[in-house]
């Protein structure tokens, strides 16, 4: 424990300070990505499992990699494996590499079991990378029919609105409520619009600034966990890992605070990690683990119920995986039921727009006929 409490005060802080999308289910990427992680942990169990010593079997996948940098990675584990290191030693040194691969791998070397461990760490990146994938499934064709709608929208305030509004002006028409409303929004459109545009650019661009800043991250997780529909669903794309997490690290014989101590590390979603930091403290105190879950919103009651019953049986490894798969399970429902929600809602609400357009431009035209009848 005492280890633990310094390693963490020692960590660099750039393995902390990623934000949701880049590091749970980042949109650019990165240069060790879940995805290269997935490929080397499961390649590296492969290896070992056939018998091969770990230096050469990171030799092989380091010429396995296509990409310079990826081969200097691995070439710069192999050094160190040669020059007397162990694995984790080398992870801990590398940024790429989180606190939980390091102590993973540590308690593989440790206990003989590192085939083991690296076969269930490239599972853990697998389920990551299935779950980033199934989540962008979901929100790429509504964020498509969204982006269209709003182009549509800004250009009818653009250019088809002033047409009108010249009309309106010529024939001296006394325009309705929801008319003079619609030109207000079409002038402010044309006047601010492209500093609008200019800034949610600007915003866009300098988010890796802001990831850095802690009201932020708290601010963004909070706000992400009340959107209807998407937040249930982020809630439980995250309790997915967490379980995934807990039971990789109870089948590795790891005690419960310091698993709980490595999933903090690891997932980096401010509620998800507020709540563990109370667990691990209540935990400390002398309460149990399903006692800990009790006192937060974020753990439902099925989970809660289910981790009681494995510490009176013992069995954590096992009810942790069973809920791993239950909630793996809802989240390619939701991400189903989420892109078949999504879809149409956005057409309805594109709908009502192009509709009160239109209304509010036609108004005065149906009142200046049967003024000129």
């Amino acid at each position: 424990m005492d280890n633990i409490s310094k390693t963490e005060t020692t960590k660099p802080k750039s393995t902390e300070s990623v934000s949701f999308l880049k590091k749970e289910i980042h949109l650019f990427g990165s240069p060790f990505s879940n995805k290269i992680k997935e490929d080397f942990y499961t390649e590296l169990s492969v290896l070992l499992k056939a018998g091969i010593n770990l230096k050469d079997g990171l030799e092989l996948i380091q010429n396995a990699f296509k990409k310079k940098f990826h081969k200097e990675k691995i070439q710069k584990l192999s050094e160190g494996i040669i020059s007397g290191s162990s694995l984790s030693e080398i992870l801990k040194t590398e940024k790429e590499f989180s606190d939980y691969e390091y102590y993973s791998i540590k308690i593989g070397e440790e206990t003989g079991t590192l085939p083991k461990v690296t076969e269930q760490l490239g599972v853990f990146f697998g389920k990551k990378n299935e779950q980033r994938r199934q989540l962008m499934s979901a929100l790429t064709y509504p964020i498509i029919i969204l982006s269209t709608a709003v182009i549509v929208v800004v250009f009818m305030l653009q250019f088809v609105v002033p047409m009108f509004q010249d009309i309106f002006r010529q024939q001296n028409v006394e325009l309705p409520g929801i008319t003079k409303f619609i030109i207000s929004v079409s002038e402010f459109t044309k006047t601010y619009g492209l500093i609008i545009l200019i800034s949610c650019l600007g915003l866009f661009l300098s988010r890796s600034l802001f990831n850095k800043k802690e009201f932020y991250k708290k601010t963004k997780d909070k706000l992400t966990l009340k959107i209807p529909i998407l937040g249930k669903f982020i809630k439980i794309l995250y309790l997915s890992q967490f379980t995934q997490a807990v039971s990789l690290l109870t089948s590795s014989k790891v005690p419960v605070v310091h698993s709980i101590q490595l999933v903090k590390q690891m997932i980096d979603f401010y509620p998800l990690k507020k709540a563990l930091i109370e667990v691990e403290k209540s935990i400390i105190n002398g309460k149990s683990l399903s006692e800990s879950l009790k006192s937060h919103t974020l753990f439902d009651d099925k989970m809660i119920a289910l981790v009681k019953v494995a510490e009176e049986t013992n069995q954590n490894e096992f009810i942790f995986e069973r809920l791993n798969m239950q909630y793996t399970s809802q989240v390619e429902q939701r991400s189903k039921l989420l892109s078949t929600l999504l879809e149409p809602f956005i057409i309805m609400i594109v709908g009502i727009l192009v509709g009160v357009i239109l209304v509010a431009m036609y108004l005065p035209m149906f009142r200046l006929s049967s003024v000129l009848g």
